[in-house]
């Protein structure tokens, strides 16, 4: 029988941000009852100011200024406090603080301003950054659910429109059903090793590797059943359905922050299990492991898919949902890469620099949609952003600037995120599917540009309604955008402590 955990083995000291954020989400939520449904501003403003707090205490370990736990473990090693986990900590609090600037006005305008919007938002926040530091399997499980299900009702979140109902029973349905995947390969994989939490399942493939066991190939099931559950989450070919109804569908604010807290809690898993549990779970005597192959060949069949099938969208929301496909590619090219024990730590790095390009394109592109978009959710089309840039100048550059950043084009965050994680897919010696995220990166360039040319070179009576926390949010989107991609050091130096490996 086990014995009660110690203060020492809870280090609870270490979980400051997470516990923090923990503690406030439930607050706010009795805060709430007493919030009248006319002042929901001031439960948006409690929001701000908790998401605000978790990240100073998120940047303090990053900025040398503090350190609550550097490679510590909390709650019996399920818990791992690095660099690592403080990078997605960073990330999804920023898109956290943009999600609530967008929504506010937002919901407004559809009469939707209910103080539990921002209560899910900040669980789903709490379950992704559960997911950046998860040490065992059973929490990478556990956050999963808790990112999920507050996003499954965010998404019909404009009910009764029967859009938002259908994009979130869609999303219950198939989310649930790959949540089964998930569960089924942790089992197998327990059933292999023993053990669920990473460090042990390390030891355990280093040993079944050695021995050349026929346990290898229960690993391999589970490590293939695991990919198909997370592949869902970061909406990975062929996993990636769900993702155009759900993001045409659902709320445009919820979408702005989904489209990016589900990747950054998705890909944090990613490269926990299969870069640092499993990273040594090499076959037949090879020097990389054996799921590396697997990764790569999705990797570019979800940048072909996504690039060319955004190509014929005539929807904003839609061809977001395929570029965000393609995206998912372009990072799954740094999971590929983690495959090489060498380049683990470098290819970490390049994913979390890219979720970080990632989150403040996203969410201002997605800004941009809600500025145009109509109450009734209409007006989406492509055809709504001709002649923005007569009436809109400065809403129109944002909009540039963010499809120059998803194109990749230098001097804007997308260019350094594709640049570093080809970098580590060269290192990695995985030349091919860097060559197809070049050559579909080029093709995304028609569609990214598109918009371009209709909001500067096409006529039109374009509307756009910007109240002062929208701009607030694009502003913010847009100056990160130019500044990471300008000095991109700043990516590099919060990176450049995050190491991965167990073991020498």
């Amino acid at each position: 029988m086990s014995g009660v955990p110690s203060l020492s083995d809870l280090n609870l000291a270490a979980t400051l941000p997470v516990s923090f954020l923990a503690l406030y989400a439930c607050l706010l939520m009795i805060v709430d009852l007493f919030v009248p449904r006319t002042r929901k501003h001031i439960t948006a403003g409690l929001t701000m100011l908790g998401l605000g707090i978790a990240l100073v205490l998120a940047l303090l370990p990053l900025a040398g200024a503090a350190r609550f736990g550097d490679g510590e473990r909390a709650f019996g090693g399920m818990y791992i406090a690095d660099s690592f986990s403080d990078g997605v900590n960073v990330i999804v609090l920023i898109t956290a603080l943009l999600g609530v600037m967008v929504a506010y006005n937002y919901l407004d305008r559809i009469q939707r301003q209910r103080g539990e919007y921002y209560s899910l938002l900040l669980f789903t926040t709490l379950g992704v950054m559960m997911m950046g530091a998860a040490g065992d399997l059973v929490v990478v499980f556990v956050a999963l659910e808790l990112l999920s299900i507050p996003l499954y009702i965010l998404s019909g979140f404009r009910r009764p429109q029967e859009a938002s109902e259908e994009s979130a029973l869609k999303y219950f349905i198939l989310g649930a059903f790959a949540s089964g995947f998930l569960v089924y390969g942790i089992a197998l994989i327990y059933g292999a090793t023993g053990v669920t939490d990473f460090e042990g399942i390390w030891a355990a493939v280093e040993e079944i590797v050695a021995e050349d066991a026929s346990s290898k190939y229960l690993l391999l099931v589970g490590a293939g059943l695991l990919l198909v559950g997370l592949g869902f989450k970061v909406a990975a070919v062929p996993f990636h359905m769900w993702t155009p109804d759900v993001y045409q569908g659902a709320p445009t604010s919820v979408v702005a922050y989904m489209s990016v807290a589900a990747k950054v809690g998705g890909f944090a898993a990613l490269v926990r299990v299969l870069g640092s549990g499993m990273v040594n779970f090499a076959l037949d005597g090879g020097l990389v492991a054996a799921w590396q192959d697997t990764v790569w060949l999705i990797a570019a069949l979800t940048m072909i898919l996504g690039n060319f099938v955004a190509i014929v969208q005539s929807d904003l929301k839609r061809l977001l949902a395929y570029s965000s496909i393609a995206h998912a590619g372009y990072m799954l090219i740094g999971v590929a890469a983690a495959g090489s024990a060498p380049v683990a730590d470098e290819a970490a790095r390049a994913v979390i620099m890219y979720l970080m390009a990632y989150a403040f394109t996203n969410v201002g592109a997605f800004a941009v949609v809600i500025a145009v978009e109509r109450d009734d959710a209409s007006n989406t089309g492509l055809e709504s952003m001709r002649g923005l840039a007569v009436k809109q100048p400065l809403l129109a550059a944002s909009m540039a600037i963010f499809m120059f950043s998803l194109t990749g084009i230098p001097l804007t965050a997308g260019f350094i995120g594709k640049w570093f994680v080809f970098k580590a897919a060269i290192a990695a010696d995985l030349i091919p599917v860097a060559v197809v995220g070049v050559l579909t990166s080029l093709i995304s360039a028609f569609y990214y540009l598109r918009i371009v040319w209709y909001m500067y070179f096409e006529s039109g009576e374009s509307e756009a309604h910007v109240p002062v926390p929208l701009a607030w949010a694009i502003s913010i989107a847009a100056v990160g955008t130019l500044l990471l991609g300008i000095f991109p050091y700043l990516l590099s130096d919060m990176t450049h402590k995050i190491t991965l490996a167990f073991g020498p």
